[in-house]
């Protein structure tokens, strides 16, 4: 059985490198979300998440990203979060939804595959959406147990390799999810294993080491 490939991004800050984060998808229980974000990840369609930017980052709670230079459309619903803790989508202007799958469009994205992985833990690969069935290019990535998303937002992935990565970009965050950098994805692709040595790269990946 041939092996499913990790996803990785490697991020800049302001200009500089700060990291590489790997990421395992959840193949076995949604497949077609994690094949849209790996397609999405090695730009194999002609567009996808290279140069997209962390545009909302609340600490305590995730990162959201979506993919780049896209028209703008509402931002997913809010949620309901502790006293004291900002909105993580509350209505402000983000990157369209688009989508390379055709299984499983759904007007302006796709829909949802299923809720059976919950947001037990940080770390979590999650779609985001702006009402059902409506995702697109769209994701978070947790840095804390979020049961309150469970049934509204799937669950697809998680950080295998680079957590460190993704608790450094956590901290240029705020209450409001405004960052105070620019958190870049500067090359997306994929590799055989998540220790990420170069000739591990899979050919067709946006970026190389």
């Amino acid at each position: 059985m041939p092996r499913v490939p990790y996803v990785f991004f490697d991020i800049q800050v302001d200009g500089r490198n700060a990291g590489r984060i790997v990421f395992k998808l959840y193949d076995d229980v949604v497949l077609k979300t994690a094949k849209n974000f790996r397609e999405l990840a090695t730009g194999k369609h002609g567009f996808g998440y290279q140069g997209s930017l962390f545009h909302r980052i609340i600490p305590n709670f995730m990162l959201r990203c979506a993919q780049n230079k896209r028209r703008e459309v509402p931002a997913p619903r809010a949620v309901t979060l502790p006293k004291g803790t900002a909105r993580a989508f509350d209505g402000d202007c983000v990157p369209t939804l688009r989508v390379w799958s055709t299984e499983i469009s759904h007007h302006d994205g796709y829909l949802d595959e299923n809720f059976q992985l919950k947001h037990t833990k940080p770390g979590l690969l999650s779609m985001a959406n702006s009402d059902p069935n409506t995702n697109g290019s769209q994701f978070f990535i947790t840095t804390v147990a979020t049961s309150r998303l469970d049934g509204v937002h799937v669950v697809f992935g998680e950080v295998a390799e680079g957590f460190d990565v993704v608790k450094a970009v956590e901290k240029i965050g705020s209450l409001s999810g405004k960052p105070g950098a620019t958190v870049k994805i500067s090359k997306s692709g994929t590799v055989l294993d998540r220790s990420c040595s170069p000739s591990r790269l899979i050919a067709g990946s946006s970026g190389t080491n």
